[in-house]
């Protein structure tokens, strides 16, 4: 099913989704408001990076009369362009919200009873002390875990939890991009593996919307593509406003990609349309993947996706003519089938048959600083250094979800993100062992994990909940303590990698005091270390310390990233098999030369991953011997039953995930989601829009209300993730719009762990 629309036509169809476009002026008129409170007598600018999302992009914020009145994209950060999204722009109102959590708060009630008293700092550290030094008396260090949204946050949170004794630290991956992180460690033998958007001349997206789950560089690089006559291919069950903006949408059949990317593979080797040159010199295991896919014809995928076999044939050949900048996207929170996994990794593998690496437009190693400094043969871009820290305990049993463990389901997933998901398992279960204790930091399991009812369950067992956030997320409200953290525009921190084809960090600066009593991160995992006895692992007295350290005391490196807000080495990016970046690389680093072959490209460190085999693996013999899938194989799963339709879910442009529902502005442009159904669908059940229905999965059930739009699929329907707030003490989100979470099951795909973004559903009206 493909169709082409306008930007007119999305508007029609999906009104909810409106909001999203206007955004920008939207925000500047708010943020004019706010700037007109104050007389602008004394101005000046300060420059950090953003936390209102992960994409964390170089900012820098107007502070007149010791408030900040305004947030812009630093404009001399190439890849946003001095632009900033609407989360971004929001941070003021999250910054002066009247509902932040003030102080810290220890629960008086029972658990989700909303019973809190305000106390110290010292009397909090105290409580949660004295009951981990109880849970590690009990049940053992093991039986604690810690978790957090990935970041440079994380090293301190690790830091106190390995010095404690756990092996169990988590990120929120596992509920996300996990599935291509365990794809390109398996074929690469490294994740830091990236895209280059602005470059593609081709670009299949499958189910991501990058005009709504916004990182503004990627953003603008897919701008920039099709600015240059870059063709831009959406497929997606429903109508995104990527699909508005792309050429072609084809609304697949929930869970099907897998098909489609198998029949491109086919067709590319069928008609001896790939690299063979690139395929024969960089990689391994080319014969196993071509007698993997003889019966995933494109007549075989149109009957599985509903996407039609000439359709299928067309993007095929299209992508062979525009190799080897030619795409598909990897994804990004768009888990439609327990086998993401291997959805990703067939779609590394068409790239990689298109010659797609080392290129502009296709896909690259990171660039860092030991990259670049093996190239050159020296140091010429210093790595970020970390503390000299005492020996951590070795941790009496291994991690809870057997992340790294031998033998385990979990033993490629990488053990500095974990699978959130077998916490709350642990818990309910106590398999493999209890988990009793629990430290969340800016995360909210109970909204972003699978299965919101099972998820607090399993908070209410608990002997210990700490939550370190900034206001009274969905899973603070069942805490024992709740530790204010400092908003990013309040707190000084270390500097961030925040290199790609070329190695660059970021700075975090102060821009204001805290407004209320709040402390950093780092500060709170120093300050608890030290009351736990434990203040060897912290040996260093504040930020500009940890900064000295990173830096090599470099002091002159460190003032430049304060004045700029970053530092980018003056390295162009740099593709290995690319003519024209390696000259310019060799020019600025002569040292380099001896790297470049007779064809003027560097092909080394390409033939010297960190892969058995020293190439990139299109077959894996380590995946063939752990789960018996040497290569990408097509297993039908079934995501329904027949009276049901499918539900997903998606990102939306004005809110983060399970972060920004509740901060004023953002809550002002999109309070609420809608349900998005098909007209036929309409007709057939007798609703029309603005109709509230119960929608029931085996997980849960709940209100919705109805939008008609011929944006979905008929046997599917859809709404934005984020919202259903279950926390009262989210006043504005509280109750407003569809829990994704609550319909969704209690599922962990094979090989990766990935969390089930796909359920099915029934509705009727009410």
């Amino acid at each position: 099913m493909g169709r082409n629309f306008t930007r007119r036509t999305f508007l029609k169809l999906s009104g909810a989704t409106a909001a999203a476009i206007a955004v920008s002026g939207s925000v500047t008129k708010m943020v004019s408001e706010v700037s007109a409170e104050t007389k602008a007598e004394e101005s000046q600018f300060v420059r950090s990076f953003c936390e209102m999302c992960t994409s964390r992009c170089p900012i820098q914020a107007k502070i007149e009369n010791g408030k900040v009145t305004y947030i812009a994209g630093n404009p001399d950060w190439a890849a946003t362009g001095g632009t900033v999204c609407a989360r971004g722009g929001a941070a003021v109102s999250q910054l002066y919200d009247k509902d932040r959590v003030k102080k810290p708060l220890i629960r008086t009630g029972e658990r989700g009873e909303g019973k809190w008293k305000e106390v110290s700092w010292d009397e909090a550290y105290s409580y949660i002390a004295e009951k981990m030094q109880e849970i590690k008396s009990k049940y053992g260090a093991e039986s604690m875990a810690f978790a957090c949204r990935g970041g440079t946050h994380k090293a301190y949170m690790d830091t106190l939890a390995k010095a404690y004794g756990s092996p169990n630290t988590f990120t929120h991956e596992s509920t996300c991009p996990i599935a291509r992180t365990v794809a390109k460690e398996v074929i690469f033998g490294t994740a830091a593996v990236s895209l280059d958007y602005g470059n593609a001349k081709y670009l299949l997206s499958l189910g991501r919307s990058f005009f709504e789950g916004i990182n503004v560089s990627q953003v603008r690089g897919v701008m920039k593509a099709m600015a240059n006559g870059g063709k831009l291919v959406s497929v997606d069950p429903r109508f995104s406003v990527t699909s508005a903006k792309a050429d072609e949408w084809h609304a697949i059949k929930p869970g099907t990609d897998l098909a489609l990317v198998l029949a491109i593979i086919h067709v590319l080797i069928r008609d001896n349309l790939y690299d063979k040159e690139f395929i024969e010199k960089y990689t391994e295991g080319f014969d196993a993947i071509k007698a993997s896919v003889v019966d995933t014809t494109p007549a075989w995928a149109a009957q599985e996706t509903g996407i039609s076999e000439k359709d299928i044939e067309r993007m095929a050949k299209e992508m062979a003519a525009a190799k080897p900048r030619a795409i598909i996207d990897w994804g990004w929170r768009t888990t439609f089938s327990p086998e993401e996994f291997e959805l990703r990794r067939a779609s590394i593998i068409a790239n990689l048959l298109l010659g797609s690496f080392e290129v502009p437009g296709g896909m690259y190693l990171d660039k860092s600083a030991g990259f670049i400094n093996g190239l050159v043969g020296k140091t010429v871009v210093p790595g970020l250094a970390a503390p000299k820290l005492p020996p951590f305990p070795k941790p009496a049993k291994p991690r809870v979800d057997g992340a790294q463990v031998k033998g385990q389901p979990h033993f490629l997933v990488p053990a500095s993100d974990g699978v959130v998901q077998e916490v709350p398992e642990a818990i309910l279960t106590e398999k493999p062992y209890p988990i009793k204790g629990w430290f969340v930091l800016r995360n909210n399991p109970v909204v972003s994990q699978s299965n919101t009812t099972r998820v607090i369950e399993a908070l209410k067992k608990l002997d210990l909940l700490v939550v370190c956030d900034v206001n009274l997320s969905d899973t603070a409200w069942f805490a024992d303590v709740v530790l204010p953290e400092s908003t990013f525009l309040e707190r000084d921190e270390g500097f961030n990698n925040a290199g790609g084809s070329a190695p660059s960090y970021t700075l975090r600066q102060q821009v204001v005091k805290p407004v209320y009593d709040t402390k950093p991160h780092w500060q709170i995992f120093k300050e608890l270390g030290e009351r736990l006895g434990l203040g060897q692992y912290f040996p260093w007295n504040n930020i500009e310390d940890m900064r000295a350290i990173q830096m090599g005391g470099n002091t002159e490196l460190i003032k430049a990233a304060k004045d700029k807000g970053f530092i980018n080495f003056g390295i162009k990016p740099l593709f290995l098999r690319d003519k024209n970046s390696v000259a310019q690389f060799v020019s600025k680093y002569p040292e380099a030369v001896s790297k470049v072959n007779d064809l003027g490209i560097i092909d080394g460190p390409i033939l010297n991953l960190k892969t058995h085999s020293k190439k990139i693996e299109l077959m894996s013999h380590e995946v063939q011997e752990l789960f018996g899938r040497p290569v990408p194989i097509y297993r039908p799963v079934k995501l329904k039953e027949d009276n049901e339709l499918y539900f997903i879910q998606g990102k939306s442009a004005i809110h983060t995930n399970a972060h920004t529902h509740d901060i004023p502005w953002l809550y002002g442009l999109m309070p609420t989601s809608r349900l998005w159904v098909n007209p036929d669908t309409a007709a057939k059940l007798s609703l029309r829009a603005g109709d509230t229905v119960e929608v029931t999965a085996e997980s849960g059930k709940q209100k919705a209300v109805v939008l008609v739009s011929k944006g979905v699929r008929p046997d599917t329907v859809f709404t934005y993730f984020g919202f259903g707030r279950v926390s009262p003490g989210l006043k504005r989100a509280y109750k407003q719009g569809v829990n994704s979470s609550l319909l969704l099951p209690t599922v962990m795909g094979p090989v990766c762990g990935t969390a089930l973004h796909t359920a099915g559903v029934q509705i009727k009206k009410v």
